[in-house]
């Protein structure tokens, strides 16, 4: 996916913006990006989405817990999987957040051949989030440009949302999370050297360093599809402090089922499916060994293995 910085270098000729945050990219978002799609091939149009680095909450807020659903690259490809051409990301900094919305439209229309923008109903942009559909049109119209406004999406009653997939996750519901991303939720980073304790438990696992600012379901055991240098593994994955050993770091490490090999060096993809069990503390090793045998086929059954 083509990833911008700013709003220098946008490609030229009559253009469509999608503008959001876009978090995880999920059911709504994808139906929006469809919109944008839809609209600049009947125009012949360039789609672009257009979204933010880092969250605004997390500009506005720097203490508060990790939330991000996806990281900017990850968010870029998603958006260009549901239908945008381009990315852009700008920078959310407290000085972008100084911007008053009447600048920041002025920013965006100076930028290209502007000729459709796609928002979604609760957009709100500017300074003290003083921008809204409504300016947004107004200011869209006095330079001939069609602000498209798209309902929001519901699953089950309710509107789809990053904050309603966050709740989930935090319960440890990744299959409600899923049904509203449309795909299961994953994280990816490097693997790392841990303390090697499951393979002198018999259990090898992997751990895999998170980006710090990424929202992880809540602490348990899971099943969990991994994938490295793109083969895809089954795995009973664990999250959370270890406490039988002594509440330590948070750490996410997966025990691959019927594998062994050397894959230091590479990146981990953990997909989340099915959350087994609480992450508990065990009296002995043997009875903590007795369990990852229960964890591993419940993670069997659980991946259809």
């Amino acid at each position: 996916m083509h990833i911008l910085r700013g709003f220098d270098d946008w490609p030229r000729g009559p253009l469509h913006l999608a503008i959001g945050v876009f978090d995880g990219v999920h059911r709504g978002h994808q139906e929006l990006i469809g919109r944008l799609r839809k609209g600049a091939d009947a125009q012949g149009a360039s789609a672009i989405a257009i979204t933010f680095d880092p969250l605004p909450v997390e500009a506005l807020a720097p203490g508060a817990p990790p939330s991000e659903l996806s990281e900017p690259e990850e968010r870029a490809d998603l958006l260009g999987a549901a239908g945008a051409d381009a990315v852009v990301v700008l920078t959310f900094d407290r000085r972008f957040a100084q911007t008053p919305a009447r600048d920041f439209v002025a920013r965006l229309l100076a930028a290209g051949d502007v000729r459709r923008i796609v928002v979604g109903r609760d957009f709100r942009f500017g300074h003290d989030r003083e921008g809204d559909v409504t300016l947004l049109s107004v200011l869209g119209g006095a330079r001939g440009v069609i602000v498209d406004v798209v309902p929001p999406v519901e699953r089950d009653g309710a509107i789809v949302s990053s904050t309603r997939i966050r709740n989930l996750l935090v319960a440890g519901d990744v299959p409600a999370a899923a049904d509203l991303l449309g795909r299961a939720y994953s994280v990816s980073g490097p693997i790392v050297h841990g303390d090697k304790r499951g393979r002198a438990l018999g259990y090898p696992t992997i751990n895999v360093a998170t980006p710090p600012r990424r929202l992880l379901p809540r602490d348990g055991i899971y099943a969990t599809w991994v994938t490295i240098a793109g083969e895809r593994r089954a795995a009973a994955t664990s999250l959370g402090v270890r406490p039988t050993f002594g509440h330590g770091e948070r750490v996410l490490e997966s025990y691959i089922l019927d594998f062994s090999g050397d894959v230091y060096g590479h990146d981990a993809l953990t997909t989340f499916v099915e959350r087994i069990r609480d992450e508990l503390r065990f009296e002995t090793a043997r009875e903590l060994v007795e369990r990852i045998a229960e964890d591993v086929e419940a993670t069997r059954r659980a991946l259809g293995r």
